[in-house]
């Protein structure tokens, strides 16, 4: 198998998931509220769109499980394609929706339902991407390549803000322009699936098919990496909340609490992202040189540093200001950090539940943490007086409990995949 067609596939397919999931993020922080929820009661829209955006995850740890135990039975290749198919038509039936002033009551049902089959589709997407790539990986740059899906990520995210950015400026943004971007995922899903299908099985997955698969491998993993698999809970749950905060919340905090022109939260979603497309294959780099751990750690410790300091350039209410705090807290702190979960996470996990371990280790703890965290940090800052000193200690937090977990975790840049980790190994911090 060739690196680079899976790599591509891998990269344009997490782009598109990605590009799903931030158009929902972006639409629950500036239109949903008004398009599918009461116009004459702002409040319970905003917490009406962030309920629904965190829905979404209710579904991701089921379709984890689901598509997580036919990705180590079936194959991954065949996952990734139902995945991508299932996201991409729920987003483009989200920009087909009927307003809240066209049908009532069933316009958020209907919103929620939607969001929910796109939460389960995104249950195994990116997971799928990153088990795909490292196991075709070189061993000596398997930080570099595990974490290009993670630039797909940031790459998602810049093409949605820029298209969210776009529309905008239209006249009818509120009546019909908002939709467009939804609609163009139908693109997108065309161009991923036409790569997917073109892609390999996972050499790995098939010498494993050949000694025998596992027939449960969620129950596996359980049984016999349970040590691993709480490891990589803790080290996940804190990180999403952080990435959601960051990414999600902090663009409703600045049009809706400070009252800036949502151009500048836009703005500084599309400088972070841009930033974080550059940085995240040197911090996968820079993990192949020194090791995922100090990477990590590193990332982790900055931003919890930064957290107070973010929040005063952001509340200056200065756009420049803003841009550049938001830009350093997750273009630089949270891309780093997620570009060496990357291939922690898959080094942590064997070849015949890897699948399963990533999709649970990430979903179950997006579904606790990282959808839900934007509607927290929305009712702290309300029950604060819109003070932001709330959503400090709360970043301050998180990075300390994803510090601690990736502590106790063991080294595994010089692991061969056809091996385990141990569960001796989170104690002495080798790798068996």
């Amino acid at each position: 198998m060739t690196r680079r067609p899976v790599t591509k596939a891998a990269v344009i397919g997490t782009a598109l998931e990605f590009y799903d999931h931030a158009l929902f993020g972006l639409g629950a922080a500036i239109v949903f509220d008004r398009q599918f929820f009461p116009a004459d009661q702002p409040l319970a829209g905003t917490l009406g769109s962030f309920a629904a955006f965190a829905v979404g995850f209710l579904a991701r740890p089921i379709g984890g499980v689901v598509f997580g135990h036919f990705g180590d039975r079936v194959g991954r290749k065949p996952m990734l394609v139902m995945t991508l198919l299932l996201m991409g038509l729920s987003t483009v039936g989200i920009g087909l929706l009927p307003t809240y002033d066209q049908v009532g009551q069933a316009a958020p049902v209907l919103l929620t339902l939607l969001r929910l089959a796109q939460g389960f589709g995104a249950g195994a997407e990116y997971a799928g991407a990153l088990v795909m790539v490292a196991e075709t990986s070189d061993p000596r740059r398997r930080g570099l390549w595990a974490s290009l899906p993670g630039a797909g990520v940031q790459i998602g995210i810049l093409t949605a803000t820029l298209a969210f950015t776009a529309v905008t400026a239209l006249p009818s943004f509120e009546t019909w322009g908002w939709r467009l971007p939804f609609l163009l995922s139908l693109v997108g899903v065309g161009v991923g699936l036409f790569l997917r299908f073109r892609v390999p099985e996972s050499e790995l997955f098939e010498r494993e098919r050949a000694r025998g698969l596992s027939r449960f491998p969620a129950l596996e993993v359980l049984r016999r990496q349970p040590r691993i698999l709480l490891i990589a809970f803790a080290a996940n749950a804190p990180f999403g909340a952080i990435a959601y905060i960051l990414n999600v919340f902090m663009l409703s905090y600045v049009t809706r609490t400070l009252g800036l022109p949502a151009t500048v939260g836009l703005v500084a979603k599309l400088l972070s992202a841009a930033v974080a497309i550059a940085v995240t294959p040197l911090f996968g780099l820079l993990a192949d040189r020194v090791g995922r751990r100090p990477v990590f750690l590193s990332t982790a410790l900055l931003l919890g540093v930064f957290a107070f300091p973010m929040f005063w350039l952001v509340d200056t209410g200065h756009p420049g200001l803003v841009i550049l705090a938001i830009t350093v807290g997750y273009g630089v702190c949270v891309a780093g950090m997620f570009a060496v979960l990357a291939s922690l996470l898959t080094e942590l996990f064997a070849t015949r539940h890897r699948y399963s371990g990533v999709a649970i280790a990430r979903e179950w703890t997006a579904a606790l943490t990282s959808g839900p965290a934007p509607l927290v940090a929305a009712t702290l800052v309300a029950a604060a007086g819109g003070a932001s000193w709330p959503i400090a200690v709360l970043l301050m937090v998180c990075a300390a409990i994803t510090f601690t977990a990736v502590l106790f975790a063991p080294e595994t840049r010089h692991r061969n995949l056809t091996e385990v980790v141990s569960e001796p190994a989170i104690r002495t911090g080798a790798v068996i």
